[in-house]
């Protein structure tokens, strides 16, 4: 850790001396981070040009080791900055992201294009051989020689120039799309006034938007967010078909807000500049370039997946909207099925075909207990348990604290849990982390630095003194992110660019994916889904009709899901030519009439708001992957399923090892294969999702 401060930089954003090496939030500013990074920036550039410049011959330690050690302030000071701004922002780091974005893509363009710094790097890589590496050190040279060629190191001078340029404007644009995105989030509320814009609402519900409406300035109202944790019950239950269209247009039209908050025109130009990109890079199209890395490794192997599935969740799609169609027909309705009808009569459909709702489940559903799920499945899988400092302040009041403990009451972790939505953050959910487990800590390069792991979730708070209740749907939601946080939380290398999550994009969600599975494990459910008044457990009968209904409305679900990542793919294989003045709503509605996309449903992501692929580049042409990581996680549970127990020790041991801590040091199919012993075929999730 740097031991010297320029004089106006907050120390507290280098030298974090918080409780378990959290940083002391309530001592930062959010004016100290222009200061912060104005020193950060020329400090980590003056570490790049000391190892580039260095006399001596090139070695691995005085080379690779070092550029994975070099940056920890700049690194402190990003890793802060970058976590407020996405789940607790405001006008002052938002006006600074705007003003980072283009100067932080210029430093990183400046270090991966250091003609002597990658002249060091290559002369490694082309001696890898004769090194005597360990296969993660083989491993980190390789990752490392390519991610300077991928970022211009062998381009000439002149196209350097254009690349760096291309790169600066495309971060400027990504900051723009997702801020246009959560300032239409931020300012929508449909405020309902009277008791018949209640009708048909649960209890629960009605106290969520209650309190939304009361943080928004509405007492004794109720408003309907675009949290999805509010419109998603809302357009399920609302008998009011008016008021659920009204929602929905909203909900479809983020990002076409007028005048400069309209994404469309940003969405051309980063289309255009990322074919540009590519070609520059010697790549057909864009989605070649981002899939060469990836465990797909070209555009036609995604589509020959996507193409397999869309075909079998559009023929199930319509057979779903003919029950639906004839569900509103025996109301004595007479309209076709609307995308702001479909979620409401499709939980009509399941409640007759299986005598299950949403309202049923619910209450069984308390969040505190489904952390709680979360915490206990980790434990039985990997042997690590969490203790709750309450006493400990975060970056926000509603973020806890938690020590990670081994099974030797080891600190091994430390995990920031941050569940309810607010204005100041950003829709969705992810994982993220403040920093990232490795073993080169200290001066002698022999001590271990713990990660420090955040999971941001978007649930709407109940009233004060209720209990939270989720949907079957956001305990999912929880479980996956959380099986993300175990990723990086259980990592266990030695290099700090391989660390926990960074693995390919379409392996990175196998361990949250995966996860999911052992929410709906009988004995999970069983012990933790307990009525939040008479704290009985879900009765069997319900457990029953769950299982039975977790194929229902497969067709949609999967339509909404293929749909994103199909344009998402064919945006991204347009040459220069093709994308120069592309119209992305008009090329988006082409895309999608080639599909026969069935009216009644939409993208799940419409191409002004789908942040995953247009607010940076780490879902572009790369949405698929949440498919991809599907067939993995669909045949990776069949090991459990085999062995006849969810928590095996003997395959929990394997899973730890080879997927969970190994990180980047190995590549994903040799990792996936020496967990499972082979590659699985796409089988296994078209019969997890019903489409055998």
């Amino acid at each position: 850790m740097p031991t010297t401060t320029a004089p106006d930089v907050n120390p507290a954003l280098i030298h974090w001396a918080g409780p378990m090496g959290l940083p002391e939030f309530a001592r930062i500013d959010d004016h100290d981070f222009a200061a912060a990074f104005a020193a950060a920036l020329p400090a980590h550039l003056a570490e790049i040009d000391a190892i580039a410049n260095d006399p001596a011959v090139p070695t691995f330690e005085n080379t690779i080791v070092a550029l994975e050690l070099a940056g920890e302030m700049y690194g402190r000071v990003s890793g802060v900055f970058w976590n407020l701004s996405g789940a607790n922002t405001n006008e002052t780091l938002q006006e600074l992201e705007r003003e980072l974005s283009p100067e932080l893509s210029r430093h990183h363009s400046t270090v991966m294009m250091n003609a002597a710094l990658f002249a060091r790097i290559d002369a490694l890589y082309q001696e890898a051989e004769n090194l005597s590496l360990d296969s993660e050190a083989a491993r980190v040279l390789e990752l490392t020689w390519k991610s300077f060629v991928r970022s211009g190191a062998k381009l000439d001078p002149v196209n350097q120039n254009r690349l760096a340029e291309i790169n600066e404007r495309l971060a400027s644009l990504g900051t723009a799309f997702a801020q246009n995105v959560l300032a239409d989030e931020r300012d929508y509320a449909l405020v309902l006034e009277t008791d018949d814009d209640l009708a048909g609402l649960p209890g629960f519900l009605i106290s969520s938007m209650a309190a939304a409406a009361e943080e928004r300035g509405h007492d004794g109202k109720h408003a309907v967010t675009l949290s999805r944790s509010i419109i998603e019950p809302f357009l399920t239950f609302s008998t009011r078909r008016d008021l659920r269209e009204q929602a929905f247009r909203a909900w479809g039209a983020r990002g076409e807000g007028p005048g400069e908050r309209d994404n469309r025109p940003i969405v051309a130009e980063t289309v255009k500049l990322r074919a540009e990109k590519a070609a520059l890079l010697g790549y057909a199209t864009f989605a070649h370039f981002k899939l060469d890395n990836t465990m797909a490794k070209t555009p036609e192997a995604v589509r020959n997946l996507l193409e397999t599935v869309w075909e079998k969740a559009r023929t199930r799609a319509a057979e779903e909207a003919e029950d639906l169609s004839a569900l509103i027909a025996g109301e004595g309705h007479n309209h076709a099925v609307a995308p702001w009808d479909w979620r409401h009569y499709s939980e009509k459909q399941r409640a007759a075909r299986f005598d299950l709702n949403e309202a049923e489940i619910k209450p069984y559903l308390q969040l505190e207990r489904m952390i709680e799920a979360a915490f206990d499945t980790a434990g039985k899988l990997f042997g690590v348990s969490f203790r709750q400092h309450p006493d400990i302040e975060a970056y926000h009041p509603d973020v806890r604290v938690f020590e990670v403990l081994d099974a030797d009451g080891e600190r091994v972790a430390v995990f920031l849990a941050d569940y309810f939505a607010r204005p100041s953050k950003r829709s969705g959910a992810w994982m993220t982390s403040f920093q990232d487990q490795h073993k080169l800590a200290g001066d002698a390069r022999d001590g271990e630095q713990i990660p420090i792991v955040v999971n941001v979730m978007n649930f709407a708070k109940a009233a004060a003194g209720t209990p939270v209740l989720i949907t079957m749907d956001d305990a999912r939601t929880l479980f996956h992110e959380f099986g993300h946080a175990l990723h990086g939380m259980l990592s266990d290398v030695t290099y700090p660019s391989i660390s926990g999550t960074s693995v390919s994009r379409d392996f990175v969600e196998l361990p949250s994916q995966l996860y999911e599975h052992w929410l709906t494990v009988s004995d999970v459910l069983q012990r933790f889904a307990v009525h939040h008044e008479t704290g009985e457990p879900m009765p069997a009968a319900l457990l029953d009709k769950l299982r039975s209904a977790e194929k229902f409305n497969k067709g949609f679900a999967n339509v909404e899901f293929t749909s994103s990542a199909l344009v998402d793919m064919a945006f991204h294989a347009l040459d220069t030519e093709q994308a120069a003045g592309i119209d992305p709503v008009a090329f988006q509605a082409e895309i999608l009439a080639g599909l026969d996309m069935p009216d009644s449903i939409v993208m799940r992501h419409a191409t002004p708001h789908f942040a995953h692929v247009f607010s940076g580049d780490g879902y572009s042409a790369g949405y698929y992957s949440y498919m991809w990581s599907g067939v993995l996680d669909a045949d990776a549970f069949g090991a459990f399923t085999e062995a006849g127990d969810p928590f095996d020790a003997q395959t929990a041991r394997k899973l730890h090892e080879h997927i969970y801590s190994s990180g980047g040091s190995m590549d994903p199919e040799d990792a996936y294969v020496a967990f499972r012993g082979k590659l699985p075929t796409a089988d296994a999730l078209l019969a997890k999702e019903g489409l055998a």
